[in-house]
């Protein structure tokens, strides 16, 4: 069942829209952050009033162009378009900036993801870089992913694969070790270029190893399915509109995507058959961004209109086990 209104909506007319940026995260501790210039709102969806709080950078020459929270949902990194990464602890008393990430890229850091204590960046000069943040020389392992600029990255849920999707095209599939004593061990087993558009989207299957799906932007359209072990491409889709965002329903064989021109509709499909089972149309600009819930069942969205909306798309299971995560040594974090 799907559901055919949003369940709640807010003005945020600062919000950026750019298809090659990654603005929007929901953390463990269900806090919700959006960036929008050189501010980031912070909002807990779970609290009665529609207060929230903002990071305000008035020191860094330079936007926020991607957000993402800290594995145990403490800290906000974010990528600037100085080329450089903050990372802030949003739980002290007032979220303050404990360190910044330089010399990583040479351009616009569009893309972050997590490996446990292993950020990964991505940037518009096509570099993907691992940081190591316990330690102080931080970069551990960089490669040139992509002849133009990364728009998208995820780590597989065994954090042995790392995806990336490029403005060239391409989505590329890397075995990179991230264990600080063989952290520039990096192979890349597969390299795919059915997608005729940028690729931003993509999202790790939760309940079938080696399971990928991708979506290509404007132009291309289409969700494709790949075995990310043999590199076969076992379905494709095309869904009528630009492809933003990919977020699976981590308790059913369903895939929610969010889509930009023509249409700028979410829509849910039944896996494998890939039948459409749903459309939610309230958004009139693309739906750029797309967040999931720590319990899997909702999803915040942030489109062009200048709006973010949450949705309750996925049904509540029963008994749902919710995936636990470690806590690593974040407290080790030097400014320099």
């Amino acid at each position: 069942m799907i559901l055919q209104h949003c369940e709640g909506r807010f003005k945020v007319p600062a919000m950026r829209d750019d298809f090659s940026l990654n603005l929007l995260d929901w953390s463990k501790k269900n806090v919700v952050t959006l960036a929008m210039d050189t501010r980031v709102l912070i909002w807990n969806p779970s609290m009665k009033t529609n207060t929230s709080a903002e990071i305000v950078d008035d020191h860094e020459e330079g936007f926020f162009t991607s957000v993402c929270w800290s594995p145990d949902g403490r800290f906000i990194t974010i990528g600037l378009d100085n080329s450089t990464v903050q990372i802030w602890d949003a739980f002290s008393p007032k979220p303050r900036k404990v360190r910044v990430l330089r010399d990583g890229h040479s351009g616009i850091v569009g893309s972050l993801v997590w490996n446990g204590p292993i950020l990964t960046t991505g940037g518009t000069d096509g570099r993907i870089v691992n940081h190591d943040v316990r330690v102080r020389s931080h970069i551990v392992g960089s490669v040139r992913g992509h002849k133009q600029g990364v728009c998208g990255l995820k780590w597989s849920p065994s954090g042995t694969q790392l995806a990336s999707g490029g403005n060239d095209n391409v989505v590329r599939i890397w075995d990179i070790s991230v264990d600080s004593s063989d952290s520039r061990s990096t192979g890349w087993p597969h390299r795919f270029e059915e997608h005729t558009t940028s690729v931003r989207a993509l999202s790790w299957c939760p309940f079938e190893n080696n399971l990928l799906a991708s979506g290509g932007g404007e132009g291309d359209h289409c969700i494709k399915m790949w075995n990310t072990r043999t590199g076969a491409c076992l379905n494709s889709v095309d869904t009528g509109s630009q492809v933003c965002a990919l977020a699976w329903n981590k308790n059913e064989r369903e895939l929610l995507s969010s889509h930009g021109f023509p249409h700028n509709q979410l829509t849910l499909w039944k896996y494998p058959s890939m039948l459409k089972m749903g459309e939610l149309n309230d958004h009139t600009s693309r739906v750029l961004y797309m967040a999931q819930s720590p319990d899997g069942c909702t999803v915040a969205t942030a489109s062009g209109d200048k709006t973010l909306r949450f949705w309750n798309v996925f049904e509540t299971p029963t008994a749902a086990p919710i995936k636990k995560y470690e806590s690593y040594p974040f407290s080790d974090f030097n400014i320099h």
